[in-house]
């Protein structure tokens, strides 16, 4: 295992958490976001652009991502386990338990679309079907997201069939506003309030990609596909031919409904048509991300990118702290405040906190707080928690 492994899959995880913190402050800042109506008080030019700029690069892409180097550490875990000639199972549902039980709170009080748990759960399947080889693992997510994505796009046309074809309310905005607008338990009721509701939808929206992602994920990790330098490299332009353009055919289709037809059949149908080929635009995106980590700027990249992306599920769990200040009852309440051309910066704003506070962290700490507490579940040992001499 080298370090140039570790430094470049902890930078490109660095950079998925970015792209998942530009989605979710649309989530927490937004009222409106993800239901079946656009928001009318963000109804100018300069928001549906930015509204569709979001849909297209960001949106359903870096879960993706973050998933797939989800399955690549499933395999850096193995070989850990086997270092240790310790027993792989108890120790990975131990880690899988522990994920579940932070999801879980983190739904409950802080942000009700988490996705941790989800990705527990989908831990203990990956779990499972650790024997499989590469080739077979590459064939079994390929069949995840072609059959997601056919009945996705098969219920669009049904719903728009019956002319069911953009969204026609949206009491859950109006809920949510109130919520986020009144005092800290009135947000916490909220949160708890939707966490079950909001689980199940993911599964049904993200559970598959996420499952197929895990899938490649581990195929590439037991073909040790990120360890520079890169096998694929001498490739990479074909590669990008390849993945870049079908990527984003499809995440134009898919944004375009999602900023102007929310809600109905054309959406539904666009989703299948974007999850289809989303996997190709987050290929795209790591392809890119990790020629320029072997570039020369990539030291200073992975410098800042990849303690963030050591600390991953701390981050994770700080952005939706310092959102829930910024925007719901815990804080400010700013909700339905903020214009939608703000989002980015202000998510970049956050971001670049988070990096700071990251590089210090780990100059006396080997592990982030949440990583800490992972790592004691999974060794069922207390871990150090300050850098030793």
């Amino acid at each position: 295992m080298t370090p140039t492994r570790l430094v470049h899959v902890d930078a490109l995880r660095g950079f998925a958490l970015f792209g998942i913190l530009a989605v979710n402050i649309c989530a927490f800042a937004d009222p409106y976001y993800a239901s079946t109506l656009t928001n009318p008080d963000y109804a100018g030019t300069v928001d549906h652009v930015v509204r569709f700029v979001i849909s297209l690069l960001f949106e359903t892409k870096f879960y993706l991502l973050f998933s797939f180097l989800f399955g690549y550490s499933f395999t850096l875990q193995m070989a850990a386990a086997e270092r240790a000639n310790a027993a792989f199972a108890p120790r990975m549902v131990r880690r899988q338990l522990a994920l579940l039980a932070l999801g879980l709170a983190h739904g409950a009080a802080l942000y009700y679309g988490e996705i941790l748990s989800t990705y527990a759960l989908l831990g203990l399947v990956l779990l499972a079907a650790r024997n499989l080889s590469p080739a077979k693992a590459y064939r079994w997510g390929i069949c995840l997201v072609v059959t997601a994505c056919s009945a996705w796009m098969l219920l669009g046309v049904l719903q728009a069939l019956e002319g069911n074809l953009t969204g026609v309310s949206s009491p859950d905005a109006a809920d949510k506003l109130v919520a986020f607008t009144g005092s800290a338990v009135d947000t916490l009721r909220f949160h708890s309030g939707h966490l079950w509701s909001t689980v199940q939808a993911l599964w049904l929206l993200q559970g598959p990609s996420a499952l197929a992602m895990f899938f490649f994920g581990y195929a590439a990790g037991r073909r040790q596909l990120l360890v520079s330098p890169y096998a694929w490299q001498p490739r990479l332009s074909r590669l990008l031919l390849i993945t870049l353009p079908a990527g984003l055919l499809g995440a134009m289709i898919y944004a375009l409904s999602a900023a102007y037809a929310p809600g109905g059949g054309l959406e539904t149908f666009a989703f299948g048509v974007g999850q289809l080929t989303a996997p190709l635009l987050s290929a795209a995106y790591a392809l890119l991300m990790l020629a320029l980590f072997s570039s020369a700027a990539g030291p200073w990249l992975c410098h800042w990118l990849a303690p963030v992306g050591k600390m991953a599920l701390s981050n994770y769990l700080l952005q939706s702290v310092l959102l829930g200040l910024l925007f719901s009852g815990y804080g400010a309440g700013l909700i339905n405040t903020l214009a939608p051309l703000l989002m980015l910066p202000v998510a970049l704003g956050i971001f670049a906190l988070q990096l700071w506070l990251s590089a210090r962290w780990l100059r006396t700490h080997p592990y982030g707080p949440m990583e800490w507490l992972l790592r004691a579940a999974t060794l069922w040992a207390w871990p150090n928690w300050r850098r030793t001499a």
